[in-house]
């Protein structure tokens, strides 16, 4: 097991015990799951610390075909699956396909509910509001996507196009509900349910790459220069956070730290920050890191990682406990992947593209008090 030997100061308020950890190395028990075509063995340490609350694999379910992207339920998913009802894609790029549509997907009983489909067309990469009212999807048949807003009451769907951002080049949520993003018109977008959408002002003149909003500020960086930096939309006072080469924000589910993808040069490094860039930590570093998501207590990040080791590529998905500083190897064999937790927080499904088709596995994660 891959460890690390600082403690975060996040807070975990869902957990009222006190819990210990453990800083030492060794190769005791394993567990060893199997599904089809798969061996997973996680690693645990076989001489624990007493109180201390170790993370291990329970259950591992294969959903093939389907890409899941958000959880509106601990039941109930949303996915992206090739839709055999329509017609397949005509482009010689993608011929012989079927578009791929949006349904509500009950892993229970396995049974889908279409939300979303177009002909000729592939919606993907659905991301739910913070009140999980609305759905933020792209649609692609071939070059750069487009980008929607979907109300789940009513399945009424709002381009995130026209007007003076030309059209968005990402979109994701704010805190307040609203939808923000890089526009192709320069600057960043946002983009509100009932339709209203523009420019914010203070970066018109930025071609942007990423554009996050944590309370009253935007974090971007642009194509020119990938330092992180942050303005403040009231005063429009722009500052550096001090990390370059960043190619990836995560703002924490209570907006207090981030979680930031830095490159250099052949490797790859997670950070986890406060809102100013201060106290940075190291959570993972490799050839190549992915997959980053929040649980939704605040304790747990998810990634895959791509290391090599002697001299060959190793590629796993991980989970780190903030609580203890440690992280546990939840999948081998998992190449750059989409991760999204359940609301209970004892989930992680993730998505992989094989070159043909989604396909997607709910990890179920086991929590025990080790004596």
């Amino acid at each position: 097991m891959k460890k690390t030997k600082w403690l975060t100061m996040a807070a975990v308020p869902v957990l009222a015990m006190s819990i210990g950890a453990c800083a030492t190395n060794n190769d005791g028990g394993r567990v060893v799951i199997q599904e089809p075509g798969k061996t997973i063995t996680v690693v645990e340490d076989s001489a624990k610390e007493t109180g201390e609350l170790a993370i291990s694999v329970e259950d591992i379910q294969k959903h093939e075909n389907v890409e899941i992207s958000a959880w509106l339920d601990n039941d109930t998913m949303i996915v992206s699956m090739e839709n055999k009802s329509l017609d397949k894609m005509t482009m010689s790029e993608v011929a012989d396909a079927y578009p791929r549509s949006l349904y509500l997907y009950h892993a229970g009983t396995r049974q889908f509910e279409l939300l979303k489909e177009q002909s000729g067309v592939h919606l993907s990469g659905a991301a739910l509001s913070p009140d999980k009212k609305h759905l933020l999807y792209q649609a692609y048949s071939l070059g750069d996507p487009t980008f929607y807003m979907m109300d789940l009451a009513t399945l009424d769907t709002i381009p995130l196009s026209g007007g003076t951002i030309g059209g968005a080049m990402s979109a994701g949520w704010g805190s307040d509900g609203s939808a923000i993003g890089a526009a192709y018109s320069g600057g960043a977008y946002r983009a509100t349910a009932s339709g209203e959408i523009g420019i914010v002002p203070g970066l018109e003149e930025e071609l942007l790459v990423i554009a996050k909003v944590v309370g009253n500020k935007m974090y971007y960086n642009t194509n020119a220069d990938g330092t992180l930096r942050a303005m403040d939309l009231d005063t429009k006072e722009k500052t550096s956070l001090g990390l370059e080469n960043v190619y990836g924000v995560y703002p924490s589910p209570d907006g207090k730290q981030l979680l930031v993808l830095q490159y250099n040069g052949s490797k790859s490094t997670l950070i986890l920050c406060n809102l100013d860039g201060s106290n940075p930590k190291s959570i993972a570093e490799g050839a190549e890191l992915g997959g980053v998501s929040w649980s939704p207590d605040q304790r747990m990040i998810a990634y895959s990682q791509k290391a090599d080791a002697n001299g060959a590529a190793v590629n796993g998905l991980y989970v780190f406990d903030l609580l203890t500083g440690e992280s546990t190897q939840i999948g081998v064999n998992v190449g750059q992947a989409f991760t999204s937790w359940s609301p209970s927080g004892k989930e992680l499904a993730y998505a992989e593209w094989t070159g043909s088709q989604y396909n997607s596995s709910i990890v179920t994660l086991k929590f025990s008090l080790q004596k």
